[in-house]
């Protein structure tokens, strides 16, 4: 009974990741398209300073739309294992750039094709490995985790290297390298997300008529949640206004993925129940997402299309065999010149040699 409650839990929490990647990648589009509506009717635009988004319906939309992908993404964290949630994330950036092809006429190039393709294969992968059952199911038991030693040395290290990145690093070198800023929402993600795990068991039990309100940890991860995210927010928007959107995104995913990873390998300890074939196939679906996303925004600018390959290939041949008869004729020119040289010098010793003779005697 319990085995197939589990495998019902993460089917709700599947298609719920899955429901958060559509919505939140289809808010983008809505989004986007109310603010070119706006600036074709030539109003302030909202990098200007202006405010007239708020009158655009389509605007709104997207934030409903973008509302509803966080609350189905808070909720796929109940029933189904941050290991499979986290990654799936990556979702919303390829519904994003499908969607933005279709209706923003934004070219998709043959390598952010081959980059959604991977995204899927990936993903697809993570699902088929991912942990099927969930331990956790109430607060007394999510309180007996957090009160782990091993979870407690990993949470304080977390909020060391934080302090230590926002006090101490981040002033110094935050605007120039990359690394300082996304390290910090990062890690500070792995706790929120643990956050959410253990707020989303508080719901169940709440809708379940427990007096969940009573319970003091509730309370706590509601408070952390809250620190957790503004720190995010607020450090992702720095990295986001100091460096180009096509670098922060593929490097935040990697490492927020990471310490997610982690985390709930430390606090939930799920790759205990988890065979060898499992933890490589999770790892491997893993590193396939990390490709993908990393192809779809580091070459979005390159013109590139499938109908271009055998050109560029006809051109590399033509260029490879120019360059084997420029040599060739280059070194004929230099035999040629050498002998020429040769013969120059040699009549040139020759007519030395009389001279020298003939003023001798």
């Amino acid at each position: 009974m319990s085995q197939t409650r589990g495998k019902y839990d993460f089917c709700i929490g599947l298609v719920l990741a899955m429901s958060s990647s559509i919505f939140i990648g289809g808010s983008f589009i809505l989004k986007k398209k109310g603010l070119l509506r706006l600036a074709r009717k030539g109003s302030m635009r909202a990098g200007q300073g202006g405010h007239a988004y708020l009158k655009e319906w389509l605007w709104w939309a997207g934030l409903l739309s973008m509302g509803a992908g966080e609350v189905a993404n808070f909720a796929a964290y109940a029933f189904a294992p941050a290991t499979l949630v986290t990654p799936l994330g990556a979702l919303s950036v390829l519904v994003s750039a499908i969607l933005s092809s279709f209706f923003l006429n934004e070219k998709l190039n043959l390598h952010g094709k081959i980059g959604c393709l991977l995204s899927i294969l990936g993903s697809t992968v993570m699902v088929i490995h991912a942990p099927q059952e969930e331990e956790v199911e109430t607060l007394d038991e999510m309180s007996h985790k957090l009160g782990d030693p091993g979870f407690v040395v990993f949470a304080t290290l977390v909020v060391i290297v934080s302090l230590i990145l926002i006090c101490v690093v981040g002033p110094r070198h935050g605007q120039t390298n990359i690394l300082v800023y996304i390290t910090i929402c990062s890690v500070i993600g792995a706790l929120s997300v643990s956050c959410v795990k253990g707020l989303g068991i508080a719901i169940k039990e709440l809708f379940a008529g427990k007096p969940v309100l009573k319970h003091p940890l509730s309370w706590i991860l509601l408070l952390s949640l809250t620190v957790c995210v503004s720190t995010q927010i607020n450090y992702l928007n720095r990295a986001l206004d100091i460096f180009n959107t096509s670098i922060v995104t593929p490097i935040y995913y990697v490492i927020f993925t990471t310490s997610v990873l982690t985390c709930s390998a430390i606090l939930f300890k799920e790759w205990q129940h988890m065979g060898a074939d499992d933890i490589i196939g999770t790892f491997s679906g893993f590193l396939t997402i990390i490709v993908g996303i990393f192809l779809l925004h580091a070459f979005k600018d390159v013109n590139f299309t499938l109908a271009n390959l055998p050109l560029s290939l006809r051109k590399d041949d033509r260029a490879a065999n120019g360059t084997l008869l420029s040599t060739y004729d280059s070194f004929n020119d230099d035999e040629e010149s050498s002998s020429c040289l040769g013969e120059m010098q040699s009549t040139e010793s020759l007519s030395a040699r009389r001279n020298g003779s003939l003023s001798a005697f």
